[in-house]
């Protein structure tokens, strides 16, 4: 039961952490702190996506999944809305490389919206 709770709690944080090197840039517009962390983020999902290399959260959740003798997958909200958001059947290379230029093409968008602003303020003040 605690590996099964583990394994669950291991996919919310995977799924956590995919929103926040997709959207990350967000936090930053609203607190700058958050730049030292999505930047690494970032450059870990994309490193991930392209080298297909397997997420360590993948290899935890899996672990605690064998540990919990296999059991959750059939059933509860976790695995039937979560999983295939994460583990899509999909999933291959070539798709795994188009998430990295989204994640690269949305956190440019991002990032070049708040260096525009700053510009805007900073023109505005003088």
């Amino acid at each position: 039961m605690l590996y099964r709770i583990g394994a669950d709690a291991v996919l919310m944080l995977h799924l956590g952490f995919i929103l926040f090197v997709l959207l990350g840039g967000l936090l930053v517009a609203w607190k700058r702190g958050f730049l030292l962390l999505h930047l690494p983020a970032m450059a870990w999902g994309i490193f991930v996506e392209l080298s297909g290399r397997p997420c360590p959260l993948t290899h935890w959740e899996n672990l605690l999944r064998r540990l919990a003798g296999n059991a959750g997958y059939e059933a509860g909200f976790v695995e039937h809305y979560l999983l295939p958001l994460i583990y899509p059947a999909w999933l291959s290379v070539p798709v795994q490389y188009l998430l990295a230029a989204v994640v690269v093409v949305v956190n440019l968008l991002i990032y070049g919206g708040l260096l525009w602003r700053n510009r805007h303020r900073q023109a505005a003040a003088r």
